[in-house]
């Protein structure tokens, strides 16, 4: 097998990314738009030691009956999905198996993996979202980059965002062409505006950030003045001159309206400023959260160690229904808005500390702390050694494991099996319809 051959290739399975899985000259070749049981004209595009990749050219057979119209007009090109082509419940058993697979190849444990808990209605629900800018000046364009690159694809309404998103870069790309405001061109390092970033409440009030190489804006009254008409509270000015990939800058300008946006999670209030993390799909949070609850089985007497705790949005909800929390963050910021968001909510039994989880929690337990149940959400690189052996010495009646990396945590699975906890339950969640990402919580007894 060589690159650019064509060959006919039949899809037996998908991938880790939603992608056909063939089989050539004992070699599986991933081929992206073809489902199981389909056949298709393939183009090779690369070839590695053990694998391929391919381009599916043309179906060559019955379309399956997972396969679906695509409702999105740059689809696949943009990147942001890799599932539109496929029915929503065949993404969702998918997902299921993409977990059950991780848990038996990787962590060697068969158990059962619930259903995929989807969204009843899976569209428009980013509350945030972030456009490169292209283009020249007077020509400016908004959109998203082609998957493993910074090739723009032109694109203004996301069927997955939420409105007004979609009418405010209407908005922005209108007021630079109008202005002549140079868009950012990152390989000359030259140009003005890099990103528009827009996060929406529930409320359909909207937050808009302008990231920009300079301290100022040219006509930002006129901007307001069709942005405040659009449910916009909130427009800032972040600066970032640097040659980077990252978004922001250190330094924001509050140009219009309030310092914050306020939203509500989970009956929680919380006030949200542009750099403030929050979970993008809030529907899907709550179902994930709720999930946690369930699966921690809090009695009023409980402590509770939550690790990882980010802005506290888990250990505030848990808060209700134990005696105390105690939470860990490395982020010195997001501990400052957990004890905000707790005096936010009037919840006085909960106490944040800032440190790496991998040093605090080990220190922590060597100090005596015996928590009745222990939450960890961890990065996609899952649990440190250190974290693992501060739960086992800790030893706590339940451990409730909620993680975006299925493979990390079926590895951390099998540690733990080691150290006497058990799964009780696997309990996906679609976090981000159309696309291969799955949440997952994973319920642990001693």
């Amino acid at each position: 097998m060589e690159k650019n051959d064509l060959l006919s290739l039949r899809a037996e399975s998908l991938g880790a990314e939603l992608e056909g899985v063939c089989r050539q000259e004992g070699m599986a070749v991933f081929v992206p738009g073809l489902l199981p049981g389909e056949e298709g004209e393939v183009r090779i595009v690369k070839v590695e030691k053990r694998f391929a990749f391919g381009k599916l050219m043309a179906l060559s057979s019955s379309p399956s009956p997972s396969r679906a119209e695509i409702d999105c007009p740059v689809y696949p090109q943009c990147g942001g999905c890799s599932g539109r082509h496929m029915t929503y419940a065949s993404t969702l058993e998918a997902k299921r198996q993409q977990v059950a697979d991780c848990f038996q190849r990787i962590g060697h444990l068969t158990v059962e993996v619930l259903p995929v808990l989807g969204m009843e209605a899976p569209l428009a629900y980013r509350n945030k979202t972030a456009w490169p800018v292209g283009g020249e000046k007077g020509a400016p364009q908004l959109g998203f980059f082609a998957p493993r690159s910074h090739r723009l694809i032109p694109v203004l309404h996301c069927p997955n965002a939420m409105a007004p998103t979609g009418r405010i870069a209407e908005v922005v790309q209108f007021w630079m062409k109008e202005f002549q405001v140079e868009p950012y061109d990152e390989l000359r390092h030259r140009g003005l505006l890099r990103h528009v970033v827009v996060r929406v409440n529930r409320q359909g009030e909207a937050m808009v950030t302008l990231v920009a190489t300079g301290k100022k804006l040219p006509h930002v009254a006129e901007l307001v003045q069709v942005l405040s008409s659009l449910g916009v509270v909130s427009l800032y000015l972040n600066i970032n001159s640097q040659r980077t990939n990252v978004i922001f800058g250190d330094q924001f300008q509050l140009l219009f309206g309030r310092g914050t946006l306020e939203d509500e999670l989970c009956g929680l209030l919380f006030e949200l400023s542009p750099a403030s993390f929050f979970q993008v799909n809030p529907v899907q949070t709550e179902t994930l959260y709720a999930t946690a609850l369930e699966f921690a089985a809090l009695q009023p007497e409980d402590t509770l160690c939550d690790v990882y705790c980010g802005a506290g949005t888990i250990s505030l909800l848990m808060a209700r229904y134990c005696a105390q929390v105690t939470g860990i963050e490395i982020v010195s910021a997001a501990v400052k808005n957990a004890r905000e968001n707790a005096v936010r909510n009037g919840v006085s039994n909960a106490s944040f500390q800032a440190g790496k989880a991998e040093e605090l929690l080990p220190k922590m337990v060597r100090e005596g702390l015996r928590p009745d149940v222990i939450v960890v959400d961890p990065p996609r690189k899952g649990l440190e050694p250190s974290v693992i052996e501060a739960i086992a010495q800790a030893g706590p009646d339940r451990l409730v494991y909620v993680s975006c990396n299925p493979a990390t945590q079926a590895r951390d699975a099998a540690l733990l099996h080691e150290r006497g906890y058990q799964i009780e339950k696997i309990q996906p969640v679609d976090m981000f319809p159309y696309t291969a990402h799955v949440e997952t919580v994973v319920q642990f007894s001693k």
